[in-house]
């Protein structure tokens, strides 16, 4: 009797989003590594006019991430928003299933470039195929929206952030082992490519199990009500509330920009003297950002006995602020880990934010309201990419930090349409009531 019943848990897990979160993370986890050690390999040669060594290689790996990041959320905007309508038409899968493709086949080109020898240049081809299957972009909305599916209203902002939890948990994993395993050297083909073998297979095998065996769940209104759940909107289009819709998407977009322009830099900001790390310190540096989505999971338990959710994303947003301007004056590598400590809870807006959004649209528009959040935060990115690399490149001799602490001052003006929200909340309270029925 044991036996068959824990074969029918296993099944359980494996057509859930679980699986798909776990083992997409873990070979972007070593594929983001590789990236960014391969790209400081292949400008350790770069040379500019009037400008030294380590200003040439900051120069040459700042310049080659702006142009491959803005191919990679420029292109998928009009695939995301194909692959979103198509999920609200009951294609819940198609979100998920068609950006693991574009996955595995960038992950696959990388080392195709690192065995070949071949020109770093091509990855922007890579980068425009992953964006043409809709990437991340088309990816993550799609398994919020199966999340949210599978999730009461009072529940979403837990149900969303344990995915968050999953994720992160699976990136501390994957980042500390990835920077050693870029340095294993296999058949003289040089580093990083028994680490690419694996992110391929990882994403090839996520791709597979997405078509075979998950499976969408979705909790039916009549359930939500029974468990005495909050209807957070009517099923009429006339009852969407657009104000907040707004205020979330700008609290949304200034905080994506902060948050997306410091780890936009971060990375090659550790390269540089005076930390000048190594590729296992790479690694601990990712396994510390990931540790944020443990940190900011706990946070949301605690925290939601004594606040609701516009508090909750006030509290993430004050500690990611507080963390990227200390990071501002960090010349050593303890002190990075301390400005890391104050980051606890930065991850708490964003899921939060998705949560409250999905409560303003009936359940029909799930896919295609958080797949319009994700769109604009890709045009956030469109934008702070260039902002961002351009600043700190010309910022480099006098103050590096100096986009740390712009960021910090783009997280304060995200709180504001948050701080608005808050109080409009009692205004709208008649609408979020408990449903005791009729």
């Amino acid at each position: 009797m044991g036996t068959p019943r824990w074969c029918q848990a296993a099944s359980a897990v494996l057509r859930q989003i679980e699986p798909i979160v776990v083992l997409e993370q873990l070979g972007s986890c070593f594929f983001d590594t590789a990236l960014l050690l391969v790209v400081r390999d292949r400008s350790s040669d770069a040379s500019y006019p009037g400008q030294s060594g380590e200003a040439s290689r900051q120069k040459a790996m700042t310049d080659f991430f702006m142009i491959y990041n803005l191919i990679i959320r420029f292109v998928p905007i009009l695939p995301a928003l194909l692959l979103a309508k198509l999920s609200d038409r009951g294609w819940r899968k198609a979100p998920i299933v068609v950006p693991l493709g574009g996955y595995a086949l960038s992950r696959l080109a990388l080392l195709l470039v690192l065995i070949l020898r071949l020109p770093l240049e091509l990855m922007f081809g890579a980068a425009v195929l992953f964006g043409l299957s809709g990437g991340y972009c088309a990816f993550w909305p799609g398994l919020m929206t199966l999340a949210s599916l599978g999730s009461s209203a009072t529940d979403r902002s837990k149900a969303l952030m344990r995915v968050e939890l999953l994720y992160g948990a699976t990136g501390l994993v994957g980042s500390l082992i990835s920077g050693h395993l870029f340095q294993v050297n296999s058949s003289g083909l040089g580093n990083g490519v028994v680490l690419l073998i694996m992110a391929t297979l990882l994403n090839l095998l996520c791709f597979i199990h997405s078509i075979v065996l998950l499976q969408v769940k979705q909790v039916s209104i009549s359930e939500s009500e029974e468990d005495g759940n909050l209807l957070a909107v009517d099923e009429a289009p006339g009852s969407i509330d657009r104000v907040n819709i707004v205020l979330l998407f700008a609290a949304a977009f200034l905080y994506d920009f902060a948050v997306g322009g410091a780890v936009e830099i971060l990375g090659v900001f550790v390269l540089k003297e005076p930390l000048s790390w190594t590729a296992a310190q790479v690694g601990y540096g990712n396994a510390a950002g990931c540790t944020i989505f443990l940190t900011s999971f706990v946070g949301v338990i605690l925290f939601r006995r004594c606040f609701g959710d516009v508090a909750l994303i006030l509290i993430g947003m004050f500690s990611f602020a507080s963390g990227i301007y200390f990071m501002s004056f960090v010349t050593a590598t303890y002190m990075f880990y301390l400005a890391r400590t104050l980051t606890l809870f930065a991850l708490i807006p964003m899921p939060t934010i998705r949560s409250l959004l999905s409560q303003q649209v009936p359940s029909s528009s799930y896919g295609t309201i958080l797949t319009s959040l994700q769109l604009t935060l890709k045009v956030a990115g469109l934008t702070y990419i260039p902002a961002y690399t351009k600043i700190y490149q010309r910022t480099l001799d006098w103050f590096p930090g100096f986009i740390f602490t712009l960021s910090s001052i783009f997280t304060v003006l995200g709180m504001i349409p948050i701080s608005i929200l808050g109080c409009r909340s009692p205004q709208s309270s008649q609408r979020y009531r408990r449903v005791l029925g009729d």
